[in-house]
C-alpha cells in the first residue's frame, strides 16, 4: 500500500511539475501578446459600438419612465432581488443539507451549457441561473425603456445582447467547466496552446482580434478548393475574368457571366466539386465566365461605384461578347454584385444596350427601407466612424466588415470559437465554408462610403436615383427578364426585402423564388444533396407575406428549377468553347491570382 502511495505521489508531483512548466511557458507568451498589441493597427473607436449619445437616451428615458411610472419599474427591480436572493438561499441550502441535487428543471437548453456540471455542481450551477438572472433583468430593463424611436430600440436592444453574450460565464476561464477540465487533463497544455493560437491571430490580422473560424494550412487554392479547370482571359485593374472549361460538345449559345460579391472571394460558388455551383452550371452544357475581384490597398482609395460599373460589370460584359461573339450574354449577380448588377441595368437601359438578355439575382437587395438587423450598423455615428476609417486608411478594412457580419451571430461566429480555440487550445476545424469565410477582401474608400451612405442609408435607388457615370438610375428601368433567388432565413439580405425590391423593377418578366436556408447554405445547394428546398409562386403582386402564402413548396434543390428558366433564354446549341481566342491569350490557370491576395497583407502595405 505504502508503495502504491508513494507512485501515487509521485505521479502527483510530475503532474504539478508539468502544469508548472506549462504555466511558465504561458509567461513567456504573454511577453509576445503584449507586443502584438502594442503595434497592433489601430481603427477609429466608433467602430466599436453606438457612441455615448445613445445610452445617455436610453438612461433618460428609463428614468423618466420610473418617475413616470414608478411601480413598473419599481416591480422590475424587486422581481429581479427577489429572485436572486432566493436563488442564493435555495444554494444554501441545498449545501447545508449536506448535498447538491440538480433541479429538475434546469431552464432552456443552450449549448453554451451542454456540460453536467452546470446542473450537478452548485458552484457552476449557481454561476449559470444567476447569469440567466442578469439577462432576464437587462431584457426586461430594456423592454420597459419607451421614450425612444423604432430605430434606437432596436439598437439599444442589439447592443444590450451583445453586452449580455459577452458576460457568459462560458467565457471566462474559472467559470468554464469544459475549459478548466482540459487544462487539469493537458497539465496547463491547452492554454498554452489557446495563447499561441490568440497570438496567431493577432499577428496575423496587424493586432486585430479576428477569431480564425477554420484550419488555414487544411486549404491550398487550386489544389482542393477552387478546382473547377478554366483559364483567366481578361485582366485590368479591377476584375480578373476566368472563362471556364467546357464539359460538354456543344452549348448554349448565349454565355454567362456571373458577377460575385467583392465583398468576399468568388470560390464560396466553387468550393468543392461536390457542391461547385460553377462546375454543374459548365455539366449542364453552358459557357461560364466568372469575375474574380482584385482586393483592393490604399492605392483604390478613389475607386468608386462607378469604377466597378464601368471597369468591372461593362468591361466584363464587353469582353465575354467580344470572346464568343455573341451579341448578349446572360448575368447573374450575388449579394452587392446583384445590387450594382441592376444599378448596371438601369445604365444599359439609358444607353440603350441590349448587351444583357435577362438577369439573375443572388440574394440581392435593391429596396432598403427597412435596415432589418443591420440597423445597428447603419446610423449616423457608425458610420461617421467608417467614413474616419477610410479617410485614413484609404480602405475599409475586411475584419471590419467580417466582424460586423459575425457579431450577428455572435455566439457562433465569436464566443463559441474563441472559446474553443483560445481556452480549449484546439485547432479549428477543417471547414471549405469557414475557410472562405475568413478569406475576406478589403473595399475602397470612396466605394464603401457611396454604398453604406447612398444606398444602404439613404436608399436612392429606389427613392429619387442613385447616380453613376453622370447619369441618375431608378430600380424602375430595370426591365429585362429577370429571376430573384432569396433565402428563407437569411440575416443579411432578408428575404422580404428582396421580394419588395424585384416588385419595384419594370420588368414584365419576372420570376421570385425563395429556398430554405440562409445566405450562403440557400444559394449553395447542390441538387445532388437534396437538403434544401424552395418555394415558388408566380404571382408578384401581393406583398411577401401573402406571397408565400400562395406559393407552392417543393422539396430539393432550386438550381434546376432555375436551370429551367434559364435555358429557354439562351439561345440554341453551338460547339463547346475553349477559353480565350487570338485576342485574349490565356493569362494563367483558374482560380487566378487576385483570389490569391490576403486582405491583410494589402494593410500591411500601408504600413
Amino acid at each position: 500500500m505504502a508503495t502504491v502511495q508513494e507512485g501515487a505521489g509521485e505521479a502527483s508531483g510530475q503532474q504539478f511539475e508539468k502544469l508548472g512548466e506549462n504555466l511558465e511557458k504561458v509567461e513567456e507568451l504573454s511577453k509576445r501578446l503584449v507586443d502584438v498589441i502594442s503595434h497592433r493597427t489601430t481603427h477609429h473607436p466608433a467602430l466599436d459600438g453606438p457612441n455615448q449619445e445613445l445610452y445617455a437616451k436610453a438612461a433618460t428615458a428609463y428614468w423618466a419612465e420610473a418617475m413616470q411610472n414608478p411601480t413598473k419599474i419599481l416591480e422590475h427591480q424587486i422581481e429581479y432581488w427577489r429572485k436572486s436572493v432566493m436563488h442564493f438561499v435555495e444554494a444554501q441550502q441545498a449545501m447545508s443539507a449536506g448535498g447538491f441535487v440538480a433541479a429538475e428543471d434546469a431552464g432552456p437548453r443552450d449549448r453554451r451549457f451542454a456540460n453536467p456540471l452546470w446542473d450537478t455542481h452548485p458552484y457552476f450551477s449557481f454561476v449559470k441561473q444567476q447569469y440567466l438572472l442578469n439577462a432576464d433583468a437587462i431584457e426586461q430593463a430594456v423592454q420597459s425603456v419607451e421614450d425612444l424611436d423604432d430605430k434606437e430600440k432596436r439598437r439599444l436592444s442589439y447592443f444590450a445582447s451583445q453586452i449580455v453574450d459577452m458576460m457568459a460565464p462560458t467565457n471566462f476561464l474559472a467559470t468554464n467547466p469544459d475549459a478548466l477540465e482540459k487544462a487539469i487533463e493537458t497539465d496547463g497544455q491547452s492554454l498554452v496552446q489557446g495563447l499561441e493560437n490568440l497570438i496567431s491571430d493577432l499577428e496575423a490580422n496587424n493586432g486585430e482580434l479576428v477569431v480564425r473560424l477554420a484550419d488555414e494550412s487544411a486549404f491550398e487554392l487550386g489544389k482542393n478548393i477552387a478546382t473547377t479547370p478554366g483559364k483567366v482571359v481578361f485582366r485590368n485593374r479591377m476584375l480578373e475574368l476566368i472563362q471556364y472549361e467546357p464539359t460538354t460538345e456543344q452549348v448554349h449559345q448565349t454565355p454567362i457571366v456571373l458577377f460575385p460579391p467583392w465583398i468576399n472571394k468568388f470560390y464560396i460558388l466553387d468550393l468543392k466539386a461536390q457542391n461547385s455551383f460553377v462546375k454543374w452550371v459548365t455539366e449542364q452544357g453552358y459557357t461560364l465566365f466568372v469575375v474574380s475581384w482584385v482586393n483592393p490597398d490604399d492605392t483604390y482609395k478613389d475607386v468608386g461605384m462607378d469604377d466597378y460599373v464601368e471597369h468591372g460589370f461593362l468591361r466584363a460584359i464587353d469582353e465575354v461578347k467580344q470572346i464568343t461573339g455573341e451579341k448578349q450574354v446572360n448575368a447573374i449577380g450575388y449579394c452587392i454584385a446583384g445590387t450594382t448588377l441592376s444599378m448596371t441595368l438601369s445604365l444599359m437601359k439609358k444607353r440603350k444596350d441590349k448587351s444583357v438578355k435577362s438577369a439573375t439575382f443572388f440574394t440581392a437587395l435593391t429596396d432598403f427601407s427597412d435596415q432589418g438587423e443591420f440597423t445597428p450598423f447603419l446610423q449616423n455615428d457608425f458610420i461617421d466612424g467608417i467614413e474616419e476609417e477610410v479617410k485614413e486608411k484609404g480602405l475599409l478594412p475586411s475584419y471590419v466588415m467580417a466582424r460586423t457580419f459575425s457579431f450577428l451571430r455572435s455566439n457562433d461566429l465569436v464566443y463559441g470559437p474563441a472559446i474553443r480555440s483560445y481556452m480549449m487550445g484546439e485547432t479549428p476545424p477543417a471547414f471549405d465554408l469557414l475557410y472562405w469565410n475568413g478569406d475576406g477582401a478589403n473595399l475602397p474608400a470612396r466605394m464603401a462610403v457611396e454604398y453604406l451612405r447612398g444606398l444602404c442609408q439613404e436608399n436612392r435607388f429606389t427613392q429619387g436615383g442613385f447616380e453613376v457615370l453622370g447619369e441618375n438610375l431608378t430600380i424602375s428601368e430595370v426591365d429585362i427578364p429577370l429571376c430573384s433567388i432569396a433565402c428563407e432565413t437569411d440575416h443579411i439580405a432578408a428575404w422580404k426585402d428582396c421580394y419588395r425590391g424585384v416588385q419595384m423593377m419594370g420588368s414584365r418578366d419576372k420570376t421570385f423564388i425563395m429556398t430554405q436556408s440562409g445566405h450562403i447554405a440557400g444559394i449553395v445547394n447542390p441538387p445532388s444533396k437534396n437538403k434544401y428546398g424552395h418555394y415558388t409562386n408566380v404571382d408578384l403582386e401581393n406583398g411577401a407575406d401573402g406571397w408565400l402564402e400562395g406559393a407552392e413548396f417543393h422539396e430539393g434543390s432550386w438550381w434546376p428549377r432555375w436551370e429551367t428558366w434559364l435555358r429557354k433564354r439562351s439561345g440554341k446549341k453551338v460547339d463547346a468553347r475553349i477559353p480565350g481566342d487570338s485576342t485574349h491569350p490565356v493569362i494563367c490557370d483558374a482560380p487566378g491570382t487576385y483570389v490569391e491576395i490576403k486582405a491583410s497583407d494589402q494593410i500591411k502595405k500601408k504600413k
